[in-house]
């Protein structure tokens, strides 16, 4: 069984900074791409970046420039640097890997960005 867990949530003040992981534990042989989400309060959820197994990653429009997406293969490890956050990036941020050529999804982590 494959489970993931993000971390690093929490409150923090506009133009503040923030990073998130998410590990993946359990018994697999390959993960393939990495993704943050993000849904905001009355909000669909929406993909905020994208990292490949050759470590190519692409952003949102709303977030580029501010936001960087990384990985740590021999940790199997995901992680989200955000910078420079605005309120409207507050949101439960979710990570999604597939792993073994199945996607998991981790919990979610609740962002507030407010003074």
């Amino acid at each position: 069984q494959v489970q993931l867990v993000e971390s690093g949530g929490g409150l923090v003040q506009p133009v503040g900074s923030l990073s998130l992981s998410c590990a993946a534990s359990g018994s697999f042989f390959s993960i393939n791409s990495m993704r943050w989400y993000r849904q905001a309060p009355g909000k669909e959820r929406e993909l905020v970046a994208t990292i490949t197994s050759y470590g190519n990653s692409n952003y949102a429009d709303s977030v580029k420039g501010r936001v960087t997406i990384s990985r740590d293969n021999a940790k199997n490890t995901v992680y989200l640097q955000m910078n420079t956050l605005k309120p409207e990036d507050t949101a439960v941020y979710y990570c999604r890997q597939n792993v073994n050529g199945m996607l998991y999804w981790g919990k979610g982590t609740l962002v507030t960005v407010s003074s």
